[in-house]
């Protein structure tokens, strides 16, 4: 279960965009200030915290300083105007990352995504952005991995799929650019908890990703 912080006015376009976070293996905690989200990572030890760099009450980069005094294990993510003002002030936050505004969605995705992929590796488990092809109402979503294999990929996700979908992943590997691949759904089954595992088929997975995927299982079976 991965938990994720979200403080003061990004709870508004959290609420406005619930669909992308929402996930059986996701943990959702939201804060109204900078004081109330040290409390809740004090008690939660949460994975990521999502905050701006302009909330009221504490500025998000002394938000980050004051819990990169006490905690180092926590990915932060912050949104910021784009000026050159704000962009020294987030590079120099101790922030690992960050996103201008207005937010773009995908790049919102991929920056969670990369962020929360760092902690699933001693799981054997890989966090994935997929996409249905051919539906354009189709929004990116979050799912995530039991098994992979240059061959394919188990994932697990609260969308109903049919086989035979075709889907546009995109993750990381530790110690890997990311990873774009299209996979074919080739057979499903439902979990006791209502979510949904899919075998994925790689389609045309180049040399360079093929060996990128043999790496990180190799390192994996090795203990690394």
């Amino acid at each position: 279960m991965k938990k994720i912080l979200i403080v003061n006015s990004l709870i508004v376009f959290y609420e406005k965009n619930k669909g992308l976070l929402d996930r059986s293996d996701f943990h959702v905690f939201t804060a109204i200030s900078g004081v109330e989200a040290l409390q809740i990572h004090r008690k939660e030890r949460v994975d990521l915290i999502i905050a701006d760099l302009n909330m009221p009450e504490m500025r998000g980069d002394k938000f980050c300083s004051l819990v990169r005094t006490e905690f180092r294990n926590v990915s932060i993510l912050l949104t910021c105007r784009d000026t050159p003002e704000e962009l020294e002030m987030v590079a120099h936050s101790g922030a690992n990352a960050w996103v201008t505004k207005p937010i773009n969605i995908g790049e919102f995705l991929e920056k969670i995504g990369e962020l929360l992929a760092v902690s699933v590796r001693r799981d054997y488990r890989v966090l994935l952005k997929a996409k249905v092809q051919g539906d354009q109402e189709s929004m990116p979503f979050f799912c995530t991995s039991y098994n992979i294999s240059s061959s394919g990929i188990l994932i697990e996700t609260g969308r109903v799929l049919s086989q035979g979908d075709r889907l546009t992943c995109t993750f990381f590997l530790p110690g890997a650019r990311q990873i774009v691949v299209d996979g074919e759904a080739v057979r499903s089954m439902e979990a006791a908890d209502g979510s949904y595992h899919y075998g994925l088929r790689f389609i045309d997975l180049t040399p360079e990703y093929r060996k990128e995927i043999e790496r990180f299982v190799a390192s994996f079976n090795q203990g690394d």
